[in-house]
């Protein structure tokens, strides 16, 4: 009872959590002229990637470098088909910002760099580094954009923010400081009821812990369709998954070296590529990702984490 209770709150705090992140942010945004795209792919996407921050590096200091790199994997693969999918069931995401194509190949290409940094078995020191130096130079290309983006709309002078900038920049950091708290949360509620149910830890590693860390971007995403901002909601699943593999393996490999077990080469890694590829259509078309695509998506999850499971070797 006390976990079902314990999830139960993670899950309120964590839409509330996700609901002020949301406005302070695109109030921030509008007053400040910088599209909602950009707020996704930086403020956001570092923020709601802390519980996996934490995870991987807690894991590779442990030396559970299965953990550390896995935990990434899994939540890469439920940030586009879940907390992507989602949300796009309640309202179609737009998928025609500018620099959506660019930051997606920005995806594509970190996550073809961790397979071959990974390819001999360890995620070295000097791995991390490489990977740490592509998400300096991915942060510095957001800036620009950012100054660019201010300087073509200079001439727009009515904002439809309502909020003063200290409120918002408290209510944009104060949901960036929840979600993870109330992630946690979930987490400890989730995995008690799955060893209640008599789940394996496998089952529990790929699912729950995957999940869990993933929900902060879920929740962030569903309110922001809610609000009618899916522009932000496609930058932020695009930019947590640059952001857990260039900053967040980066930082846990360079504090540590990683093993990387060969399941990883065999499957997961291969799963990863297919959920970013699955969103090529869309991009290429301009189609927006309305309810029989976000489907689509939950769907095409659903079965890639039943084959992490079931499939022998991976």
């Amino acid at each position: 009872m006390s976990s079902l209770l314990t999830l139960i709150a993670g899950l309120i705090f964590l839409m509330i959590a996700a609901d002020i992140l949301v406005r302070g942010s695109v109030s921030l945004a509008e007053r400040f002229r910088v599209p909602p795209l950009v707020v996704g792919l930086t403020i956001i996407a570092l923020g709601t990637s802390a519980p996996e921050l934490v995870v991987s590096l807690q894991a590779g200091l442990a030396g559970s470098g299965g953990i550390a790199i896995g935990n990434v994997v899994g939540s890469n693969i439920a940030n586009i088909l879940l907390c992507l999918g989602l949300p796009s069931l309640i309202f179609a995401t737009a998928v025609n910002a500018t620099g959506l194509k660019r930051n997606f190949s920005v995806m594509v290409a970190a996550t073809i760099l961790l397979i071959a940094l990974c390819w001999d078995g360890t995620l070295s020191r000097l791995d991390g580094g490489i990977l740490l130096l592509c998400f300096i130079a991915f942060f510095v290309a957001q800036i620009l954009v950012t100054r660019d983006s201010r300087r073509q709309q200079e001439e727009i002078e009515e904002l439809r923010t309502n909020l003063s900038p200290a409120l918002a920049a408290l209510m944009a950091i104060g949901g960036l400081a929840a979600l993870p708290f109330a992630a946690d949360f979930v987490v400890e509620g989730a995995i008690g009821l799955a060893e209640m149910l008599g789940l394996s830890e496998t089952v529990i590693g790929v699912t729950v812990v995957a999940v869990g860390t993933s929900l902060p971007e879920l929740a962030a995403g569903i309110m922001a369709a809610w609000r009618g901002h899916s522009d932000m909601t496609l930058g932020n699943a695009i930019g947590s998954n640059i952001f857990n593999i260039l900053f967040i393996l980066g930082v846990t490999a360079s504090a540590v070296p990683l093993v990387v077990p060969p399941d990883f080469l065999h499957y997961e890694f291969w799963a990863m590529v297919a959920a970013a590829l699955v969103l090529v259509p869309f991009l290429g078309m301009r189609w927006p990702i309305g309810r029989l695509g976000g489907l689509i998506l939950v769907l095409f999850y659903g079965g890639l984490i039943w084959g992490a499971v079931a499939l022998p070797g991976a």
